[in-house]
């Protein structure tokens, strides 16, 4: 009798192009904004959880390394996506810009891995790690994305929009948590 070997189906290149796919939407909303308390907030806003969550979810359920390579990919297509549509549309493209978002993303993106695989090894995950280590994130990214942008911390009204933001992000970072808990390790 010949024994029948279990193929396994290595499908974390989906959740790879589906974490691009959100870096790349990211970049797309960003211009349109909404007005809450009398700031103009992006549409990203309700995004840039779900990024976290996707590179959360590839070190859970396939490794480390894959999680990163998403990470890389992802950055490096959503950058080439700004370069692209830069030229596309005949605009001036601002290294600024392009240095700013994408060091926000990389390295809050490695922090937030870290921390999470720190998390996945050395304890069990309780909630309340995990939704602070989405918060921690979310502050990261935008604290690297102020230093960036330095001058836009004098306009009237940047503060007000920062915490909306952060808060916003916070929220939609409770049920993130909670389904994260829920996902079980390993394939």
């Amino acid at each position: 009798m010949k024994k029948q070997l279990k193929e396994s189906y290595d499908d974390c290149w989906i959740y790879i192009l589906l974490l691009t796919t959100l870096a790349i939407l990211i970049q797309s909303v960003k211009s349109y904004k909404f007005v809450l308390m009398g700031s103009y907030i992006g549409y990203n806003v309700f995004l840039i959880p779900g990024i976290y969550f996707l590179s959360n979810y590839i070190c859970k359920k396939y490794d480390y390394k894959k999680a990163i390579a998403g990470i890389c990919i992802s950055a490096v297509i959503s950058i080439s996506f700004m370069v692209t549509m830069a030229f596309a549309l005949g605009k001036g493209l601002i290294l600024s810009s392009l240095t700013g978002e994408f060091c926000a993303y990389v390295v809050s993106q490695f922090v937030n891995l870290m921390i999470f695989e720190f998390l996945l090894n050395n304890t069990k995950s309780p909630y309340i790690l995990i939704l602070l280590n989405y918060i921690f994130s979310i502050l990261i990214y935008y604290m690297i994305y102020t230093l960036m942008y330095l001058n836009l911390v004098i306009q009237d009204g940047y503060w007000t929009k920062y915490f909306i933001t952060i808060g916003i992000e916070c929220l939609i970072c409770i049920p993130i948590s909670y389904i994260e808990k829920r996902i079980k390790k390993g394939i």
